[in-house]
């Protein structure tokens, strides 16, 4: 069976993660790719609702979305994962774990994240009202050397689409499975 490949999107909330990975599994899956999306905000309902936003949870909740991952891309399929994921030592972890792994920094400033922020996370941090945000009062480990980076408080959502599309069609064709 050919191998799938995990390509994973890191960053912090509401930087663009999941905006992002559905572009480009709605193009993948015009080409005819097997794509799977795993979203960390609908694994914290399903699958992680027991955790909560320790360093210990956090890491736990990482493993797991990993771990599925690491199932799928055995499988043939094309693994996309937008979770903030912000402890660098857990996304290596992962990439050694799974293998077949891009690593996809979806980069915006916090300033410009608080802006975008939908869901009131930031302002409700800001406010006192939530704890262990990451990038507030807890870290986010920006990458040091991501496959690819996305700047999407600089670049079209169409930019940073085709970025991640052209990362992924290399590393299939320097793997050799088409």
């Amino acid at each position: 069976m050919n191998q799938g490949l995990t390509v994973w999107f890191t960053g912090l909330s509401s930087a663009g993660k999941t905006t992002l990975s559905r572009a480009v599994r709605e193009r993948l899956c015009a080409a005819g790719r097997r794509v799977e999306l795993i979203d960390g905000d609908v694994i914290r309902q399903y699958l992680c609702k027991d955790l909560g936003y320790s360093k210990a949870d956090r890491d736990e909740n990482i493993r797991r979305i990993g771990f599925v991952a690491e199932l799928l891309t055995r499988h043939g399929v094309i693994v996309l994962v937008a979770a903030i994921s912000p402890y660098r030592a857990l996304r290596d972890e992962m990439r050694e774990k799974i293998g077949n792994f891009l690593e996809i920094y979806v980069h915006a400033p916090l300033e410009i994240c608080e802006r975008r922020d939908l869901k009131g996370i930031y302002k409700r941090a800001r406010l006192g009202e939530l704890h262990g945000v990451t990038g507030i009062d807890d870290p986010y480990e920006a990458p040091h050397a991501a496959d690819v980076e996305c700047r999407t408080d600089l670049e079209t959502l169409a930019e940073s689409t085709a970025k991640v599309l052209s990362a992924v069609e290399r590393w299939f064709a320097n793997s050799g499975w088409r």
